[in-house]
């Protein structure tokens, strides 16, 4: 009993099965209960500065718990502080003198240490929180498992150090009587069932062999303790004054992780090679079961080559280059050909209203006054705005891509989405909140949807919502048809629409299920326009409680105007002080209908409305 601890958690859990198959059954440490153990760095029982301070077991139902405190060295208090970091989260025992049945269930052992490790085989085991200065009756804050699948800290040597004991099948409870020892076989000739003395068939290996089997062992105690998150055979006596380690000659047998040699045995005989099955073993030990350095499939493989895909040819791309996910871009062709295009930015358009009455030409009554003729005059101008689009690479990268021209793919995009806006900005305009900094200017390229004197240049049409999509179609064609009356534009239009507008009007059937118009250019015929275009960014677009469905216009009406230098002009710069290559495309231009009543807005009443 201790009156403070700085940690707690289970040292063991039982009934879980540990990555050498054996199980801690309930009991096994239950004479320990109360017992003081040193607490230890990585089971190192070499370098006494790694007696970090010393842990309090306690019985319980489900496992061995333990109270851990810390003393005041330097190694220690330092340990103190990562595991208050959580850098240091696992725990794990060393422990000698094991009972075991033909299950390798551990009946009973004795714990020699408890050891905080960097990582256990079981990643559920870790220490949840550290307490301050808590007494032993207060909180406590255990280890859980999450996963008893898992490997967990714990393996288990099968050892005796008395010679006149030798790995039994059968190994009985600690305060049980003893049976009789079963009759060791000989190791030659053992079946699998039979108990194997291994310090006799140790001792009757060539001496070259034996000097392979301490030099397999001392290679993997080197692996492990550089940091190995499995444990490895090793106590007092363990190492002979060459460095070489004899597996028999210990005084106390230790249970940590390690190989496990009466299987090895077993492996020998049916692999018919000592090197194989103990090159097997020590493969599992440093590598785990599944670890992705080995494919557990191999050792059962019955013909063909393993792991045969690492020879499969590498996937290739079908591409070049890598492929744009983008809109459909036809549209934005369509409307950057189709506008008018001047040598001046600063555009002005001047007209003469002669609509009205008083422009009208009179009669003359003979001895009456002639009246002069008035009308008025309408101006409009529109002035520049620069669009852009910026990007930048480290020189390091371009360099490395070698597969093909990303210098040359990234301007490709530049243009792309630098036309796809235009054309955005000249129809709907580019959909940001006027409170945005990359807003384009609407007074500058005046998009014909919003046209500030829409009611000048482009006239609004409202298409009744039908009971159904085919009752609102019809309404659609019926009101862009007549619409036309009132239209003043150029030429033959074009309908700008999106595809579900587009959709609902070709599936239209007459009376007996014949479709009212088999082909695009048969609607386009209906509806008075020379083709239609479907524009992806229409789509969901609404305003005033209104949703747009279509724009007839003929793009020749509306002028984009840039001044020299002002066209379309890729920049590119290179930082010398952050090794970048930066790249600039930007026009400075403006846009605007130039004739009034070129252009008809079709919008049906949003639902609800």
């Amino acid at each position: 009993m201790v009156e403070t601890f700085d940690f707690a958690g289970y040292v063991t859990k039982n009934n879980i099965k540990c990555s050498d198959g054996r199980t801690i059954r309930a009991g096994a440490f239950k004479h320990q209960d109360g017992e003081v153990v040193p607490l230890l760095y990585m089971h190192d029982h070499f370098d006494p500065t790694n007696i970090l301070g010393h842990v309090v077991l306690e019985h319980r139902s489900d496992g061995l718990y333990g109270y851990g405190k810390f003393n005041n060295s330097a190694k220690a208090q330092h340990c103190k502080e990562a595991i208050s970091a959580g850098d240091v989260a696992a725990l794990s025992i060393n422990a000698g003198h094991l009972k075991q049945n033909n299950n390798r269930d551990v009946l009973h052992g004795v714990i020699n240490e408890v050891s905080l490790v960097l990582r256990g085989a079981n990643p559920g085991a870790y220490i949840e929180t550290v307490s301050h200065g808590d007494t032993r009756e207060g909180t406590v804050y255990c280890v859980t498992y999450t996963d008893f699948e898992e490997d967990v800290v714990l393996e288990h040597d099968d050892f005796i150090p008395d010679e006149k004991n030798v790995i039994n099948d059968v190994i009985e409870h600690a305060d049980e009587e003893k049976e009789e020892e079963p009759k060791v076989a000989e190791p030659k000739n053992a079946p699998d069932n039979e108990a194997v003395d291994v310090k006799a068939w140790y001792e009757g290996l060539s001496e070259e062999d034996r000097e392979n089997v301490d030099l397999l062992v001392g290679l993997v105690l080197d692996n492990e303790s550089a940091g190995n998150d499995t444990a490895e055979h090793y106590d007092d006596g363990g190492y002979d004054e060459m460095g070489r380690y004899n597996v028999f000659e210990n005084n106390g047998e230790t249970l940590e992780h390690g190989i496990d040699f009466k299987e090895m045995i077993k492996d020998a005989k049916r692999l018919g090679s000592l090197k194989d099955a103990f090159l097997e073993h020590s493969d599992m030990l440093m590598h785990g079961e599944d670890d992705n350095l080995t494919d557990p499939g191999i050792t059962n493989l019955t013909y063909g080559i393993g792991n045969i895909d690492y020879l499969f040819p590498d996937a290739r791309a079908l591409t070049n280059t890598p492929e744009f996910i983008q809109r459909e871009q036809d549209w934005v062709k369509v409307v950057m050909n189709g506008t008018h295009h001047s040598p001046f930015s600063r555009i002005k358009s001047l007209f003469a209203d002669i609509t009205m009455d008083e422009a009208r030409a009179r009669g003359y009554l003979k001895g009456h006054i002639k009246q002069e003729e008035v009308f008025g005059l309408l101006k409009r101008t529109t002035g520049p705005t620069t669009v852009y689009k910026k990007q930048k690479m480290d020189k390091n990268d371009i360099i490395d891509i070698t597969d093909f021209d990303v210098v040359a793919w990234i301007k490709a995009e530049m243009r792309l989405m630098l036309d796809e806006e235009l054309a955005r900005a000249v129809l709907i305009g580019d959909g940001r909140s006027s409170a945005s900094d990359d807003k384009i200017d609407p007074l500058c390229i005046r998009p014909i949807y919003t046209d500030t004197d829409h009611d000048f240049f482009a006239f609004r049409v409202t298409v009744p919502r039908g009971a159904d999509e085919d009752a609102t179609s019809k309404n659609f064609i019926r009101k862009a048809v007549k619409s036309r009356k009132d239209y003043k534009g150029s030429g033959n239009p074009t309908l700008f629409t999106t595809e579900d507008v587009l959709t609902d009007m070709l599936l239209l059937e007459d009376d007996i299920g014949h479709k009212l118009y088999k082909t695009e250019a048969e609607l386009a015929t209906a509806l008075r326009v020379s083709k239609i275009v479907t524009v992806p960014v229409m789509e969901n677009i609404s305003t005033d409680g209104k949703e747009l469905m279509g724009i007839i216009v003929n793009l020749s009406d509306y002028n984009i105007g840039a001044d020299k230098g002002g066209a379309v002009s890729m920049f590119e710069d290179f930082d010398i002080d952050y090794n970048q290559e930066k790249y600039l495309i930007e026009t400075r231009c403006s846009g605007a209908l130039t004739k009034p009543k070129s252009a008809i807005i079709l919008e049906k009443e949003v639902a609800g409305n």
